[in-house]
């Protein structure tokens, strides 16, 4: 008997093993609960393993309070509990073995903390029962069983109890950052913020100001406090002559602290619109929490905006900076585009500067209108910061492609436009656009939007219509989010038999590998959005 329920023990703890790696990477993904968005995600998402668990949690409480000195009734129930555990660490096998992770999880020192905090907590029953008889060693597995149905909120009772040492080490670094910072008296820093866009514009200018200047700007998505500290310190070198900082925000005030840590003197707005309207609450919100970056530039500062966004147009700015304007639609601006024709190969256009009658001719690998947008932003910085106008046209036409950023590659047997990093109304729609003026069969691939409050139905049936427009075959990935999707689409007369629905993204590409069999044309296939683990479908 003891040895069975030794076995079941150790059967436990890798089945906690398996399901705090799955709930830290969601505590990860989720940005450590910011803005309870992990407390959300445990609310709306059920465990695959609920009803087992419960099972085994259920006769694990029989034992020990009913049969516990029944021993003939006891080690059958024993066996079928040790059953139970052995299918349970199975089912997580499986789900790991099949599970679709587009960022894994990141062993961190915080991510470290974190397990060694929640070792302790699984370890407690055991240091609080020391007796360990039939009946103790059957309670302690009951604690341990309710701890694993509970994981989730374990997961986070663990970071609730870190937060004095994390806020000690987040507050060490910052101090480290900004001493950096003031070190570096001649640097020029640029904060970059929108809705959409940041990370290409900010790609964007560190390769146009790099034809003069050293500039670095944040890696990857670092966008938050931590993301900038990090870049900062880890990243930033004493040979940098302009920092860009990318500036990411879910609530109103975020802006505003992140511009309180860097300082920024020059800034940029891409474009405002509804993206994270769930958290931040209305659009208002959205447009007062972005111009936070302009309003906090100094006297002496530059901010750049753009006229054809009527938010933009229309905002009262509530201090006194230089603002220089750009657009497309509207040509009363400082940098002014015109004549944009879109390829395969990219996107060329012409631009002319406020002040100088001469047309500049531009040419990019870049694919959208927005990428349009996004040059002309850091044309107008280039300017500002003394760039002649022609290594911008250089510049411009050395700007790399960036990845998952309506990338474009030849898969071999069809031309992939990878735009899986967006997720929001416009840049969808945008990305739509692109595809329609490709020569060729167009394909959509998507799982739709995401994280836009109650609107998300109705973005995502607005999009349905736009790719209805411009496809001639949808892939819809996960059944459950993209009803919305499917509904626009077949309300607007798109046929039937050419929406493909699939809860696993990598059956599209067998989908579309058999299409381009098929046809002679060039095959073309939009990736719009990749969502987040934490939306998986398989095997739900």
């Amino acid at each position: 008997m003891l040895l069975i329920l030794i076995i079941i023990f150790i059967l436990l703890v890798i089945a906690l093993c398996y399901k705090s790696k799955r709930s830290l990477h969601m505590l990860q993904q989720n940005l450590y609960n910011e803005n309870n968005r992990y407390i959300r995600w445990t609310i709306k998402n059920i465990s695959n393993f609920l009803n087992i668990e419960i099972l085994g949690m259920a006769l694990l409480l029989i034992c020990s309070t009913v049969f516990y000195n029944l021993e003939n009734c006891l080690v059958p129930l024993e066996l079928v509990i040790l059953i139970v555990y052995i299918r349970v660490i199975r089912n997580f096998q499986n789900f790991f073995k099949n599970e679709q992770t587009k960022k894994p999880l990141v062993i961190t020192k915080r991510v470290k903390r974190l397990i060694v905090t929640i070792t302790i907590l699984y370890l407690l029953p055991l240091f609080i029962i020391r007796d360990f008889n039939n009946q103790n060693l059957l309670i302690i597995l009951f604690v341990e069983s309710i701890m694993l149905y509970l994981n989730e909120y374990v997961v986070f009772l663990a970071k609730i109890i870190n937060t004095p040492i994390e806020k000690g080490v987040y507050n060490h670094y910052k101090r480290m950052a900004q001493n950096k910072l003031k070190s570096m008296t001649n640097l020029k820093i640029v904060g970059i913020t929108g809705s959409y866009g940041k990370t290409s514009s900010k790609n964007i200018l560190r390769d146009i100001l790099n034809v003069k200047y050293n500039a670095f700007a944040t890696p990857r998505n670092l966008n938050t406090y931590n993301g900038l500290i990090m870049s900062v310190n880890n990243y930033m070198d004493k040979f940098t002559d302009i920092f860009i900082a990318e500036m990411g925000a879910y609530v109103k005030g975020e802006i505003k602290g992140l511009c309180d840590l860097v300082h920024p003197k020059y800034g940029i707005l891409t474009r405002i619109g509804t993206a994270h309207l769930e958290t931040f609450g209305s659009e208002k919100n959205i447009e007062d929490g972005k111009f936070e970056l302009i309003e906090s530039l100094p006297s002496d500062g530059i901010g750049v905006l753009n006229k054809d966004d009527p938010k933009q147009k229309n905002h009262k700015i509530k201090n006194k900076v230089k603002i220089l304007w750009i657009g497309i639609n509207e040509e009363d601006v400082d940098v002014h585009a015109s004549n944009i024709k879109c390829t395969n190969k990219g996107e060329e256009f012409d631009v002319t500067f406020k002040g100088d009658n001469k047309k500049y001719h531009f040419e990019t690998r870049l694919l959208g209108r927005h990428n349009v947008y996004n040059i002309l932003s850091s044309l107008a910085l280039g300017v500002a910061f003394g760039i002649d106008k022609e290594d911008l046209v250089r510049a411009v036409r050395g700007v790399k492609p960036i990845e998952h950023r309506l990338e474009l590659k030849n898969m071999g047997n069809f031309f992939m436009i990878d735009d899986a990093y967006n997720s929001n109304p416009v840049g969808a729609k945008n990305a739509v656009e692109v595809l329609g003026l490709m020569d060729g069969v167009k394909v959509v691939v998507t799982p739709g939007m995401i994280e836009l409050g109650d609107k998300e139905d109705e973005y995502n049936a607005e999009f349905g219509r736009e790719i209805g427009q411009a496809a001639d075959y949808v892939i819809l990935v996960g059944e459950e989010k993209t009803k919305p999707i499917y509904n626009a689409l077949i309300e607007s007369g798109f046929n039937k038999d050419k929406i493909i629905v699939y809860n696993d993204v990598r059956r599209a590409y067998t989908y579309i590998n058999e299409l381009a069999k098929k046809n002679k044309k060039s095959i073309y296939a939009l990736f719009e959005n990749d969502l987040p683990d934490t939306y998986n479908e398989e095997g739900k």
